[in-house]
């Protein structure tokens, strides 16, 4: 294909876009004098900003039907000659069909999470390879990329490091581990208190202090972990570019399968996934250094939105996790 434009689509979420970036990177790599856009919602905007990769970041705001026509309006201005969906969905798949990009392509619909999504493409690809990253490269390649590497290019700003370290400073913290108990989904989920008894253990053993990290909606979570901590970590609610710019500080980082785990993964932190019903390795960290712990007997891999904890994360103890971060230390030295 010609040097041409190209519309990448993820609208969402945190950890989904991380897992898109290097397709965006195969892209650029072989096409370096194309346009290439990513459509987002305005609240992950953030995490695409400075992308060496990228274009420009338009988004999209769904917030009214005028807010709607008014992207597809501009999106039709810009008349790409292809588009990729790397989310499956109906509202994903739906703009680049609306903007009237001649070239559509996205996942099959026995991938696809709203499998008739795939209606809307002009052409759709069977993933290739295990992980969410490699499914991605998959469509990359279909549009003409070539790399098959994996790159995050990721900014962190200025005015990132000044606020994490005003933050950091106020709790006079200085080596520190971070631990975030939340996530989109309970089922997936660690529960809390684990956290705060596991942030015990380890501020003991290594004579670090906890950071415990929450967004909105999980004030509750950061404190019941923080009640169990006993005096061994304190809770920081951080906006995205302060939280990378801690997560690129940390000693390492425990996480459940969400957002910041994935973002800390792509910033070199070392990690230690907890996982139950959905599958490590596919949306586990990228980087083979990280430690993962599931516990598989009776384990069903489901991507599921569960409102309860689920029994494969219960059945995971802060004894499994701290030898799970002893294992990824001893990696790193």
């Amino acid at each position: 294909m010609a040097e041409s434009r190209f519309l990448l689509v993820r609208l969402g979420s945190l950890g989904d876009i991380v897992h898109a970036l290097p397709a965006a990177s195969a892209l650029r790599e072989a096409f370096p004098h194309a346009e290439i856009d990513w459509l987002v919602e305005p609240k992950w905007e953030r995490i695409l900003e400075s992308n060496r990769d990228l274009n420009e970041v338009i988004t999209l705001d769904r917030a009214s039907l005028a807010t709607i026509r008014d992207t597809v309006k501009a999106l039709r201005s810009r008349d790409y000659a292809c588009a990729i969906d790397f989310q499956g969905l109906y509202k994903s798949a739906l703009m680049p069909f609306a903007a009237r990009v001649p070239r559509r392509i996205g996942f099959r619909e026995s991938y696809a999470r709203e499998g008739l999504a795939s209606k809307f493409y002009t052409e759709t690809h069977n993933p290739v390879g295990a992980h969410k990253v490699d499914h991605n490269l998959t469509l990359a390649r279909a549009a003409g990329a070539e790399k098959t590497g994996a790159q995050f290019p990721l900014s962190i700003f200025d005015e990132d490091r000044d606020a994490a370290a005003e933050a950091l400073g106020k709790h006079n913290l200085v080596d520190y581990f971070v631990l975030n108990p939340g996530g989109g989904w309970k089922s997936k989920c660690w529960p809390a208190e684990r956290y705060g008894e596991l942030s015990s253990v380890l501020a003991q053993k290594y004579g670090w202090r906890g950071l415990i990290t929450y967004g909105p909606g999980e004030n509750d979570l950061a404190q019941q972990a923080l009640f169990a901590a006993h005096g061994s970590a304190v809770a920081v609610p951080l906006a995205l570019g302060p939280l990378m710019a801690v997560l690129k500080g940390t000693k390492f980082v425990v996480s459940a399968d969400t957002g910041p785990l994935h973002v800390a993964s792509a910033l070199g932190a070392p990690c230690i996934g907890l996982f139950g019903p959905t599958d490590p390795a596919r949306n586990g960290p990228y980087s083979q250094e990280d430690v993962t712990v599931r516990n598989l007997r009776g384990v069903e891999t489901t991507y599921d939105r569960g409102a309860s904890y689920s029994p494969s994360m219960l059945s995971i103890t802060v004894e499994q996790v701290a030898a799970a971060v002893d294992e990824r230390l001893r990696r790193i030295r």
